[in-house]
């Protein structure tokens, strides 16, 4: 790591006990990921996590992809961790409390790290970080099947998986596993976002299905788990993450804010 971000390093407690005490604070845990990476799954992380938060509720973003950590740009976080009472204390962004691994690496450092000490990173993020009193941690996690979705699972028990795909059937295969691997873990709620549904011309508002439309849908229904809804491809989403900007709170009513905060819904009345 470079010397020139803050990286703490704190055990004031077992890793056990103090990921106990933090999650008996926390009312609702959920983990989002994917089967492959590029489906879009930290883009909706970071606006659910921000449509939570514009409905009132006291929310948490965890970036537990550790090799490939982009919650910080897509939300605007800079800076490093401090410390504070033994315990880390987490960035706050537009009233979400925010932890990521890049907080502590200069940018475009890689982490080349096997998957033990990855998942010893994600344990001191889960009970070593001043989370506080939470509704809802959101957890990002790298897309796959690995070490870091395990760790999570054993250690938050999430109420709900929310899996991300693509319409196209190479994103679907993948989703597949991701969903299959969720019922394993005995996640009580799984629930499916097709991603990057459809573009809304931004000349003529016509709808273009550039990868299929309503393979996420039909999936949901073979595996027998919720679908969450689609989320149309929209530049100006993109464009906004690129500057740290969530689409969600710069423009809220547009189709694409509308998806993510109806989604939010769906899954705010699930785990009632």
């Amino acid at each position: 790591m470079s010397d020139n971000k803050q990286q703490p390093t704190v055990h004031a407690q077992s890793p056990t006990k103090g990921i106990e005490d933090a999650m008996k604070r926390i009312k609702h845990r959920v983990v989002v990921f994917s089967g492959k990476g590029g489906v879009g799954k930290t883009t909706v992380a970071v606006n659910l996590a921000y449509a939570f938060a514009e409905s009132g509720l006291k929310v948490g973003l965890l970036d537990a992809d550790i090799t490939g950590p982009n919650v910080p740009q897509m939300t605007g976080l800079v800076g490093g961790l401090g410390t504070q009472g033994g315990m880390i204390v987490p960035s706050e962004v537009n009233g979400i409390k925010i932890i990521s691994i890049a907080s502590m690496v200069e940018g475009g450092t890689p982490i080349i790290w096997r998957g033990p000490l990855r998942s010893k990173v994600i344990d001191q993020f889960l009970g070593e970080v001043q989370w506080g009193d939470l509704d809802i941690l959101i957890a990002d996690l790298p897309p796959g099947t690995g070490d870091e979705v395990l760790t999570i699972a054993q250690h938050t028990s999430p109420e709900m998986a929310i899996v991300v795909t693509t319409p196209q059937e190479v994103a679907l295969i993948d989703a597949r596993r991701a969903t299959n691997m969720a019922k394993k873990l005995e996640i009580k709620n799984i629930g499916i976002v097709e991603n990057m549904s459809s573009l809304i011309c931004p000349h003529c508002g016509e709808q273009i299905d550039l990868f299929g439309s309503g393979g996420g849908e039909k999936e949901a229904k073979k595996l027998d788990v919720l679908f969450l809804g689609k989320v149309p491809i929209d530049p100006q989403a993109r464009a906004e993450a690129d500057n740290g900007r969530p689409i969600v709170l710069q423009s809220p009513q547009s189709p694409i804010s509308q998806a993510f905060i109806a989604m939010a819904a769906k899954i705010r009345e699930t785990l009632k």
